[in-house]
């Protein structure tokens, strides 16, 4: 479990920066659609916009997110370490760093920090070196600002139609950058899989099922699924199902039990260890908490 530091600024006084290693969000930003995708979505989904105008404390090892990250630091002081390969963040680049990929984040220096966490349908050519830096436009840079005013400005921490429709606008623009080249769309038989997986999350889901759903070997199809989707099936499938059970929790009335047998949980108490461990939040407690952002999320946009 991380450490977690209490920060004091105008913005996020009081609030606990939990680092987003230990569970999805990092408790100092402002939250959209928590935990994810509804099965079928396709584009740009934003969870998180975040700016810390003093980060003092840069240092979570072990980050492995569900999401993608856009990161932006106006000063230098903060690095990223893949491996062995140390990148700082500076003010001439932007960051780029795809879901599931384990990185450590390094540095102690109050510097300005500026982060929005979403998911993207697309999956990164694996040419890219990681993490993907790209020297920001003055049309990004814009956008960043305005951005930064906004949550400055969001004294309560709740979404808004401005911050969202911002980070959107940042995020599409930073997303059609020509150096970005991207892997092929996802062939029939995987998309099939993905289809039967949102369809059938209330019954077991093993390799063997999936992998006659795609016509393939088992060791076949965990390499076409692991090259595809960039993580293994039985990490997408629990992915899928807690994304589902908090769609439920927000949007239903049923009550704990039915949300785990509907989303393929053996039992309450497993289903809420596995939630749990995932969003740092048992689902009683997320449903209270989050069901109100939800609300505003779903309120037309345009």
């Amino acid at each position: 479990m991380s450490g977690r530091v209490i920060f004091v600024s105008n913005s996020v006084q009081g609030r606990i920066n939990t680092g987003a290693y230990d569970r999805p969000f990092s408790g100092v930003g402002i939250e959209y659609d928590p935990l994810g995708v509804k099965p079928g979505r396709t584009g740009i989904t934003l969870h998180e916009a975040g700016h810390l105008p003093a980060n003092r404390d840069w240092n979570y090892p072990s980050v492995f997110s569900p999401f993608w990250r856009l990161y932006f630091n106006s000063k230098r002081g903060h690095c990223v370490l893949f491996g062995e390969r140390m990148t700082e963040l500076t003010p001439r680049n932007l960051m780029l760093i795809p879901p599931h990929c384990l990185f450590h984040c390094l540095g102690v220096n109050p510097v300005p920090t500026f982060w929005l966490a979403f998911s993207f349908t697309r999956t990164l050519h694996p040419s890219h070196t990681l993490p993907v830096l790209l020297r920001p436009r003055d049309t990004e840079l814009c956008l960043i600002r305005d951005v930064k005013q906004l949550i400055l400005a969001n004294r309560q921490w709740e979404p808004n139609d401005a911050i969202f429709r911002n980070s959107l606008a940042l995020l599409h623009v930073v997303l059609a950058r020509p150096e970005l080249h991207w892997q092929p769309p996802i062939p029939e038989n995987m998309a099939r899989v993905r289809s039967f997986i949102e369809g059938n999350l209330a019954v077991p889901l093993t390799n063997p099922i999936l992998a006659r759903q795609a016509g393939l070997s088992v060791a076949g199809f965990e390499r076409a699924f692991k090259r595809h989707f960039g993580t293994t099936a039985a990490l997408y499938v629990c992915e899928m199902r807690v994304r589902e059970a908090a769609r439920l929790l927000l949007q239903t009335g049923d009550t704990i039990d039915d949300i785990a047998e509907q989303t393929g949980f053996p039992n309450r108490a497993y289903f809420s260890r596995v939630f749990k461990l995932v969003t740092d939040e048992a689902p009683a407690g997320f449903r209270r908490r989050h069901q109100r952002q939800e609300q505003l999320t779903l309120m037309p946009h345009g």
